[in-house]
This record gives structure tokens, C-alpha cells and sequence, in this order.
């Protein structure tokens, strides 16, 4: 079983409305096949925990906007340092950076195929880790 078309059209638009929000390291993984219970899970981190409930609400929204979506579950944004968005077909794990490297989700799930992301989230990317976006 692979990730449906309306999953992969979530994932993107997380990944994108992230990318607007300058998160980190944004992946996304097919899970499909691991569990039962969701699809896809889209990763992403952020330096601090302003910018993290920052991606968080650009993702909600535009997937509410765009998607007519709303999660069904959101764990974790009092603290603001890792919040889960449960969208039943996605699960969306934006993380402060420090989270993201203790935690190592994508060593999980590096046997899951990866999600190809649209090139606008790619593209943001590779501009900062060569520093030539202005944030």
C-alpha cells in the first residue's frame, strides 16, 4: 500500500507552508506501509519556539484554506518545542531544533520511502543552507 493521492496533496501543502515559514530540514515519508493509523508524516524543525508555533499556524491554515482540513488532534503547543498536528492522512511533527536532533524521527522511519516535495520547498532549501534567501 502506498500513500493516497489526497495524502501526498497534504503533505505538500505542509511542506510548502512551512518552506513560507523558513522551517528546517523539511521531509516527508510514506508510512503506509508501517502503520495502520495515517499515511504520511511530514518533519520539519525550527530554531526556536516562536518559529515553531509560527509554522504550525501557517500549516493549519493553509491546509484549512486550501484543503478544507482541519487536524483532528494538535499535542504539544503549550510547550512549543515539538507539536504534533494529526490530520488522520498526515501527521505533521514540526520540532525546535534541539527536539529534532534528540529525537531523530527520520532514523525511524528511514526505511519508509520518502515523499518528493515540491520544488519551491526544495529550491528555499538549498538557497538558505548556501545563505543567499533573506530571512
Amino acid at each position: 500500500m502506498t500513500a493516497t493521492d489526497r495524502s501526498v496533496q497534504l503533505v505538500r501543502l505542509a511542506a510548502e507552508a512551512a518552506a513560507d515559514k523558513l522551517a528546517d530540514d523539511i521531509l516527508a515519508y510514506d508510512v503506509s506501509d508501517q502503520l495502520v493509523i495515517t499515511d504520511a508524516f511530514v518533519l520539519c524543525s525550527a530554531t526556536n519556539d516562536r518559529q515553531v508555533r509560527a509554522i504550525v499556524d501557517e500549516i493549519e491554515d493553509r491546509l484549512r484554506i486550501e484543503a478544507d482540513v482541519k487536524p483532528v488532534r494538535r499535542e504539544g503547543e503549550r510547550e512549543g518545542r515539538w507539536v504534533l498536528l494529526d490530520y488522520i492522512d498526515i501527521v505533521v511533527h514540526v520540532q525546535h531544533e534541539e527536539d529534532r536532533t534528540f529525537y531523530a524521527l527520520e532514523r525511524l522511519w528511514k526505511d519508509c520511502p520518502s515523499i518528493s516535495l515540491p520544488d519551491s520547498v526544495t529550491q528555499v532549501a538549498a538557497q538558505r543552507a548556501r545563505g543567499t534567501v533573506a530571512e
